[in-house]
């Protein structure tokens, strides 16, 4: 028998569902991560992320304190770009940008031997003067250039969401963040995508704005 939802509450059923399916597997999330862990699902309808959703320490306090101060968040696909919500953007003063798509990250790419993705990672490195969030679900070269620049302390950022999704260097590039010393919040595994990767930032988002 199908369920009726009211078009205005849909997403609110949704994540009752969510929270119901979680208690009748004897699972207590972390306070502060429930609502990153619980908007991830109801993105990708996927529980493997109640175990594959790692958090730092400070990850998610971290990230408040950046989307408070109008933070930079720059992404590694347009998908993602597309994927943040807006409107919550721009209540926060924060501003995100996705450069694989700019001329000069392609001239860079190509002069360097380079991916755009670390080409990208290189231009985000310059945005100075508010926190820098890293989002990645898609190049795990991306990921893998932020932690040689944070190494080098040409980067510092506030939290790198680490999401690529796939096979080549995924898992690598992904534990290369997690033992880089910034905060995090990383997919461990193969699992991820652009659309999880956003739903993280709406999720810490929504926890200022709604």
């Amino acid at each position: 028998m199908l369920e009726y939802v009211r078009p205005e509450d849909i997403e609110k059923r949704s994540f009752e569902i969510i929270a119901e399916e979680i208690r009748e597997m004897g699972v207590t999330l972390d306070p502060k991560q429930a609502p990153v862990v619980m908007r991830v699902i109801h993105t990708t309808a996927d529980f493997d992320y109640i175990e594959n959703l790692k958090f730092s320490d400070n990850a998610v306090d971290s990230a408040l304190k950046a989307l408070k101060e109008g933070a930079y968040i720059v992404t590694d696909t347009n998908m993602a770009l597309s994927g943040i919500n807006k409107a919550a953007l721009t209540k926060l003063g924060c501003e995100a940008f996705c450069y694989m798509a700019d001329p000069d990250v392609a001239q860079a790419a190509k002069y360097n031997g380079t991916t755009r993705a670390c080409a990208s990672a290189e231009k985000a490195a310059k945005l100075k003067g508010k926190p820098l969030i890293i989002v990645s679900g898609n190049a795990p070269t991306f990921l893998i250039r932020a932690r040689e620049l944070i190494d080098a302390g040409e980067m510092s950022p506030a939290l790198v969401i680490a999401m690529p999704v796939g096979f080549v260097n995924v898992v690598q590039s992904k534990e290369f963040i997690i033992d880089s010393g910034v905060e995090y919040i990383a997919a461990r595994g193969r699992k991820g995508g652009s659309n999880a990767a956003a739903a993280v930032v709406n999720a810490l988002m929504y926890m200022l704005t709604r």
